[in-house]
């Protein structure tokens, strides 16, 4: 999943506008992008739009923002949403692997209600919007089978901590969201999950976006959230293996094959080792070549 598109769930204009976005998964919001007052209407809009949707093969997957479990809403939107059986659930303000945890544990009853596969339904926690949950960001690790990705989100830890800016003059990050940002990425590794870079806020700054998007592929994100169609194309073509680099990461595997998988290994005159190995596989895995 190189990029996902966030979409209010109470907006059938924008729900179908995200189909064509491009993207590889559509978030559908029923969390911050809808009102309180709206929030029925959200799940209604949604559930519909989920029961009359294409098959997965030609479309975006789809996942669902729900509300927090604080909230006490979580279990309305489970209710409304998991009929129509969205391919994930998106969990907002996840504060420890044990919210994932007890997510799973509610999609199982639901699955099993409405006959679809058990496990079926995957899980994207956002990890960092308090300062406690960017503290867990490695408890995840064997919270639930159903984990597929990890990501981040800066607002709701400003807040939080009460900073009052996020990024410096030049739009790199202050050193608090940094640290979430590192924390993220280092959870879904250790997790063994996809580590999946937060949204950019000011969707018209398409260089600073692009910019943002090749750093965070340089230190191992694989994909990002986006908030506007204009954003999806700049994120598939960032995250996306060049045809260089997938050529280069079979030669490699190919070469340890040959070998007999040795720990190390001469390929076009670099010496490379085990983890060389273990990068280009996780490419192919990326790309879809076991």
């Amino acid at each position: 999943m190189r990029s996902a598109l966030f979409v209010p769930g109470d907006s059938e204009r924008k729900l179908e506008k995200g189909l064509g976005s491009g993207a590889d998964c559509l978030f559908i919001d029923l969390e911050d992008s809808v009102a309180l007052d709206a929030k029925e209407t959200a799940r209604s809009v949604t559930a519909e739009f989920l029961k009359h949707a294409l098959p997965q093969t030609s479309r975006p997957r789809l996942y669902v923002r729900v509300n927090d479990f604080d909230t006490q809403m979580t279990e309305q939107d489970l209710d409304s949403v998991m009929a129509a059986a969205p391919e994930g659930i998106v969990l907002p303000k996840s504060g420890h692997g044990r919210d994932v945890t007890e997510l799973d544990a509610r999609l199982r009853v639901h699955e099993a209600n409405h006959d679809l596969a058990d496990g079926a339904t995957r899980i994207i926690p956002i990890v960092t919007e308090t300062a406690a949950a960017t503290l867990a960001a490695g408890t995840y690790y064997r919270s639930s089978p159903r984990l597929e990705a990890m990501t981040w989100g800066a607002e709701d830890l400003a807040t939080d901590v009460g900073a009052q800016e996020r990024r410096h003059a030049d739009g790199t990050y202050r050193d608090i969201f940094r640290y979430a940002r590192v924390q993220t990425l280092l959870g879904a590794v250790a997790a063994g999950v996809q580590p999946m870079d937060t949204v950019y806020p000011d969707f018209r700054d398409e260089a600073g976006f692009r910019r943002e998007c090749e750093e965070a592929a340089i230190d191992g994100f694989t994909g990002k959230m986006a908030i506007h169609p204009a954003q999806v194309s700049i994120i598939n073509d960032v995250f996306t293996p060049s045809s260089e680099e997938i050529q280069k990461a079979r030669s490699i595997v190919e070469a340890f094959e040959a070998a007999g998988n040795p720990g190390v290994l001469a390929v076009d005159g670099a010496m490379l080792d085990r983890p060389h190995l273990k990068k280009a596989q996780n490419l192919l895995r990326r790309v879809g070549e076991a």
